[in-house]
């Protein structure tokens, strides 16, 4: 006769023992967690400063879950939007869509005109290494000679903030969540056919152009994408700058 087997592994993944919260590593990581999250300016703040350098600046967001919290306050007077609506279910965007279906659809002109360029695209989309890439080869087909992809979450604060899978909650990062997305922006720091840069705010801020120089393509020292030489090498890494710093280099073209 079969013994009645029971699973409480939920009580490791929904309790936390006090001894964990006071461990030296989880207190740096909320530490941490506090610092990046106090950062200013936010991502929709650097979005705003770039569009306004445009006299009809034409704005994609890809990845909006709900408009409120960026696509409504971009200062763009032309405006559009991408998201499938799997987190916020009333999904009020121009383009019910994944990020892949619209960028097809775009190129075989099918909506809005194959041979539009934004000024600016922002990509917050789903924060994988493999999705973020693919919206980063998208995009530079379609943005200006002049304009800038913005990729947000490149800047993660600890290795529990780089989780593959937002729903591990008990860590030091707590429901912070930047993904692998640093992964798919350090593959393109190594393309010399881009510039690149990273603002150190907002979980870092990703920006790339193809004609600007925000910052020179580096050598492939970490091929592997392991996560200890990333923090050991970040700032050269991710070519980090202050807001300040960003703005001279632009303001210079």
């Amino acid at each position: 006769m079969s013994k009645l087997s029971i699973d409480f592994s939920f009580i490791n993944r929904y309790f936390v023992p006090k001894s964990y919260t006071r461990h030296a590593e989880y207190r740096r990581g909320r530490a941490l967690n506090n610092k990046e999250a106090g950062k200013s300016p936010k991502h929709t703040d650097i979005i705003n400063c770039l569009v306004s350098k445009k006299d009809d600046p034409n704005y994609l967001e890809i990845g909006v879950n709900d408009p409120r919290y960026n696509f409504n306050l971009i200062n763009a007077s032309q405006k559009h939007s991408v998201d499938p609506g799997v987190e916020f279910k009333q999904n009020p965007v121009d383009f019910q869509l994944t990020s892949d279906e619209f960028f097809a659809k775009l190129s075989k002109g099918e909506i809005l005109n194959p041979e539009i360029r934004f000024d600016l695209i922002f990509i917050d989309g789903l924060h994988l290494a493999h999705q973020a890439d693919r919206d980063i080869a998208n995009a530079l087909k379609f943005i200006q000679d002049d304009g800038f992809i913005v990729i947000h979450d490149c800047n993660p604060a600890t290795e529990w903030h780089a989780r593959e899978f937002f729903q591990y909650n008990f860590t030091p990062a707590g429901k912070a969540w930047n993904g692998t997305t640093w992964k798919a922006f350090m593959k393109w720091r190594y393309d010399s056919s881009v510039f690149s840069c990273c603002i150190d705010s907002d979980w870092g801020v990703g920006i790339i152009s193809k004609s600007i120089p925000i910052g020179k393509s580096i050598e492939n020292t970490n091929p592997f994408y392991e996560f200890r030489v990333f923090e050991e090498n970040r700032k050269e890494y991710l070519n980090l700058v202050t807001f300040e710093e960003f703005e001279h280099l632009v303001d210079m073209q």
